[in-house]
C-alpha cells in the first residue's frame, strides 16, 4: 500500500471522518475514496490538491512523509497557516548530462498548462532548452507573456523564472510569474501581504494599467523572474520603469481604497 493511501486514511480517522463525509469535502464519490485508502487507485493531481486544501497538507507530506510515524507537535508543524501557500512537488525533466532542462510555456500553450503544470507528462512534451549562465541551485521555467502591461519589456517576450517553494520568498517590488487559478499566467510586481491579509497586491510597470489583487489560495505556482529574451531591442525614450517607491505608494493607495470600499 503507497504512502498516500495511508495517509488518507490516518488523516480522515484523524478528524473522525466517514468516507461519504470526506468524499463530500473532496467532490468526488465515496467508492473513490475507498479505492484511494485500499490503494487500489492513486488520487490525480486535481484530487491530491483538494486532499491537500482539506487537512491542509503540503502535497509533498501526503506523498513522501508516513503521517501516522509522526508525534503531534511534528504533525503541526506540517500543516499550513491559513493564507499559506505550499506549493506542489515540482514536475521536471533533465538532460542526458542529469542537468535539468527549462521548459517554454508559449502563448498558446498557457490554458492547456493550468491543467497541466504537475503532470510529469505534460511537461515533457514542452519545448525545452538549457541555459548555462543561470546558477545551478535553482529550478527555472520560461513563459511567453502577451499585452503590453510590463513595457519595456515587450509583448512576446520569454520571462524566465526561478521556482520559488512558497509564498513566504515573494519579496516587495521584484517581477515574478505567479501562475493562478482564476487569474492565469501573469507577469507582475508582487508586494507581499500574504501574513497580513492573505493576498498579494500585484503591479505592472505600464502605468497604463490599474494594480490589483489575488488571494493566496488562488496561486499555484510562483517563478521568481531572473532573465528574458526578446526579438526586440528597446528604443531611446521607451517607457521608464517607475521605482520601488512610487509603485509601493500606488499599492497602498490601492490597499486604502479597498479598506473605503469594505467600510461602506
Amino acid at each position: 500500500m503507497s504512502l498516500i493511501s495511508e495517509n488518507l486514511k490516518y488523516l480522515r480517522k484523524r478528524d473522525k471522518l466517514t468516507q461519504e463525509e470526506l468524499a463530500n469535502q473532496l467532490q468526488i464519490k465515496r467508492s473513490l475514496v475507498g479505492a484511494y485508502e485500499e490503494g487500489r487507485a492513486d488520487p490525480r493531481i486535481e484530487n491530491l490538491k483538494r486532499i491537500s486544501e482539506v487537512f491542509g497538507l503540503p502535497v509533498d507530506d501526503l506523498i513522501g512523509t508516513n503521517l501516522s510515524k509522526l508525534t503531534d507537535v511534528e504533525f503541526e508543524k506540517l500543516k499550513m497557516k491559513p493564507g499559506e501557500s505550499k506549493f506542489q512537488v515540482l514536475a521536471i525533466t533533465v538532460d542526458k548530462e542529469e542537468r535539468e532542462n527549462i521548459h517554454l510555456v508559449p502563448q498558446k500553450a498557457a490554458a492547456g498548462y493550468l491543467n497541466g503544470y504537475a503532470d510529469p507528462e505534460y511537461i515533457q512534451d514542452l519545448p525545452k532548452f538549457q541555459l548555462p549562465m543561470l546558477p545551478q541551485n535553482g529550478s527555472y521555467r520560461a513563459f511567453e507573456i502577451t499585452g503590453d502591461s510590463m513595457l519595456p519589456v515587450e509583448p512576446g517576450s520569454v520571462i524566465i523564472g526561478q521556482y520559488m517553494e512558497n509564498l513566504d520568498e515573494v519579496k516587495n517590488g521584484f517581477t515574478y510569474i505567479l501562475v493562478t487559478s482564476k487569474e492565469g499566467i501573469v507577469f507582475k510586481r508582487v508586494f507581499n501581504y500574504v501574513e497580513e491579509k492573505g493576498k498579494l497586491f500585484l503591479v505592472s510597470d505600464n502605468k497604463a494599467y490599474a494594480p490589483y489583487e489575488v488571494e493566496a489560495e488562488d496561486v499555484v505556482e510562483v517563478w521568481q523572474a531572473k532573465a528574458f529574451i526578446s526579438v526586440k531591442f528597446p528604443e531611446p525614450g521607451d517607457q521608464e520603469t517607475p521605482n520601488l517607491q512610487e509603485l509601493t505608494n500606488i499599492v497602498m493607495d490601492l490597499k486604502e481604497e479597498i479598506t473605503n470600499l469594505k467600510a461602506k
